[in-house]
């Protein structure tokens, strides 16, 4: 029976992206590592800070795994959430697993806490790129009702592959940020169609910015998550310059549309109002042979 990405919890994710009873939680909920702050506020408070972290096997290869729990303040990032991924990050670095695997759901930096969690990003993104220096393998995935953005956005990119549903949101900014800075005018976060079109996972990997795209399913994202264990990654400075330079390109080609489906007809999408009704095997598909996608 199929089990949905989008609904379930951060530890149903784990246990059904991992081997089965593979799992090892570090730091779990009966540990009481929670944020000192938000007692202080007087704020709701979990016994794991909204984040799971520990160790797995992934078709029987050692992994280590992180899953935000979008339900807890939208999975936002305060000082004991990051400082947990970031323990994690360094325990890879002297473990060498085949990949440390990030599942996201979290709306950025947490607002009850935000220069601690501010500085928990930056921590966390020193961490990567560090370990990817050494080596080391980062797998995200993108799936949940919190979405990937914010300072959580910016860390998923820092990632070698991600792995993305439809339903699966990726940005810098969120809708809700983007129209109290700009207007309703410039982003209704109301629009929903608008919000997943714009920011979801057909988009994201449309645009190179999503290595796999799949089914609204847990075996799914498992079955991406392995195949991308095996798959070459680089690291380097040419790899940075060149994705600039793709970044700059992209910019040129499409800096003045006002809104997806106008990219699309750039790339070559066939028919932009059947996208939204194709399933996963058929977007990929149909992605593989628009002509403008790869230039």
């Amino acid at each position: 029976m199929r089990k949905r990405f989008f609904e379930a919890s951060a530890r149903e994710r784990v246990h059904g992206v991992v081997d089965t009873d593979s799992f090892h939680e570090f730091l779990p909920p009966e540990a009481r590592v929670s944020s000192p702050h938000m007692v202080m506020l007087e704020q709701p408070a979990a016994f794991d800070d909204g984040i799971v972290v520990g160790a797995a096997t992934l078709d029987g290869r050692p992994v280590l795994v992180a899953a935000q729990e979008g339900a807890f303040l939208g999975g936002a990032i305060g000082e004991v959430h990051g400082a947990k991924l970031v323990g994690l990050i360094e325990r890879a670095r002297a473990e060498r697993p085949a990949a440390v695997v990030i599942l996201f759901d979290s709306g950025g930096v947490r607002l009850h806490e935000a220069n601690a969690g501010l500085i928990a990003v930056s921590e966390i993104i020193r961490a990567v790129l560090g370990a990817r220096a050494e080596g080391l393998r980062f797998i995200g995935l993108i799936g949940g009702a919190g979405g990937c953005f914010g300072g959580t956005g910016l860390i998923a990119r820092c990632c070698d592959a991600l792995v993305m549903s439809e339903e699966g949101r990726l940005a810098m900014s969120g809708p809700e940020v983007i129209e109290t800075v700009r207007g309703v005018e410039e982003f209704d976060s109301r629009d929903r169609a608008l919000v997943w079109r714009v920011t979801g996972g057909k988009h994201r990997y449309l645009l190179g910015e999503a290595d796999a795209f799949v089914e609204d399913d847990i075996e799914a994202f498992r079955a991406a998550a392995i195949h991308l264990l095996d798959t070459p990654a680089e690291f380097s400075l040419e790899s940075v310059e060149r994705e600039h330079a793709r970044l700059a390109e992209r910019w040129q080609r499409f800096g003045s549309s006002t809104d997806a489906p106008e990219i699309w007809q750039a790339l070559g999408v066939p028919a932009d109002a059947d996208v939204a009704m194709m399933n996963a095997d058929e977007f990929v598909a149909m992605a593989a042979h628009c002509p403008g996608r790869n230039a």
